[in-house]
């Protein structure tokens, strides 16, 4: 019997350590990359002034390195991608709810979490050999395919696992008491799903459109290959123009000396988006709840 506890003891002590490892290993790699990105990205920006790193001309021969164009491109492209995402998805997640042939619920889901294991390239080409020549051909008025609208749709398609899964598991998780509640009050499945059920599954849903926003505005190499790739202010969705996460990407192998410097800079305007990000959605969260 001492054997016994001695051992489950033994054996609780080293999972102790293996989770306290594990805590203290993710604290210290989130700090070592604030600690490089403002380390080198601050001073970077204070050297040149936040008025030229936030200009909006990028020419790395002038030793321009505005990035205002950027990230207003990176605006548009993670809020059409994810509103077209999100009209898809959470339409998908309540077809799925409620509307869906009970036997075909758990394939349709499986089909859509396979969007999820496929790599970003794979969609990039996606885009480059369907979607770009479709807008080319059909929709764009200048006859150009790519730009913020052909990212956007890409994106749209990339998030939409995340959607559908998260929202489903937050209206799954939603009493089923509140859906027949509403029945019996007289309401049709259609207005118990949208007005009762919906709202209620309001926080699992809004936690699906935050990691929607951070996919999209965190994603590179799908977006590089649809997208152009010129440092130019937007004024179409049929324009070549370049992303943040883009920009870092196509000069992470060639730059150096202050240009490189500049993309370390970059990330930490990347690094504030995602960390107001968080916060907004802790707000909304605290304030729904």
């Amino acid at each position: 019997m001492n054997k016994a506890y001695r051992f489950i003891k033994a054996r609780d002590n080293i999972m102790r350590v293996v989770f306290w490892f594990c805590a203290v290993f993710s604290i210290l790699a989130l700090s070592l990359i604030c600690v490089f990105l403002f380390a080198n990205g601050l001073p970077f920006i204070g050297k040149i002034g936040p008025a030229n790193f936030f200009g909006a001309k990028w020419n790395l021969a002038s030793s321009a390195y505005g990035i205002l164009a950027m990230i207003v491109a990176s605006l548009y492209v993670t809020a059409l991608s994810t509103l077209i995402g999100i009209s898809i998805g959470l339409l998908t997640a309540v077809g799925l709810y409620k509307f869906c042939p009970p036997k075909a619920v758990a394939p349709i889901r499986q089909m859509i979490n396979l969007l999820a294991g496929i790599p970003s390239v794979i969609y990039g080409l996606f885009g480059m050999i369907l979607i770009v020549p479709f807008l080319r051909d059909n929709i764009s008025p200048g006859g150009v395919g790519y730009g913020i609208l052909a990212a956007s749709l890409v994106l749209a398609i990339m998030i939409l696992p995340t959607i559908v899964s998260v929202s489903l598991d937050a209206m799954n998780a939603v009493p089923k008491s509140y859906h027949e509640g509403a029945l019996a009050l007289g309401a049709t499945d259609e207005q118990s799903v949208f007005r009762v059920m919906l709202p209620a599954a309001k926080s699992g849903i809004l936690a699906a459109v935050v990691l929607s926003i951070g996919r999209s505005i965190g994603e590179t190499m799908a977006v590089i290959m649809v997208i152009g790739g010129s440092p130019v202010m937007p004024n179409s969705l049929f324009q070549s123009v370049r992303t943040l996460t883009a920009n870092i990407a196509m000069g992470a192998t060639e730059l150096s000396g202050d240009a490189a410097t500049a993309l370390v800079a970059t990330g930490v305007v990347l690094f504030f988006f995602t960390l107001l990000l968080n916060i907004s959605f802790s707000l909304l969260k605290e304030k729904s709840s």
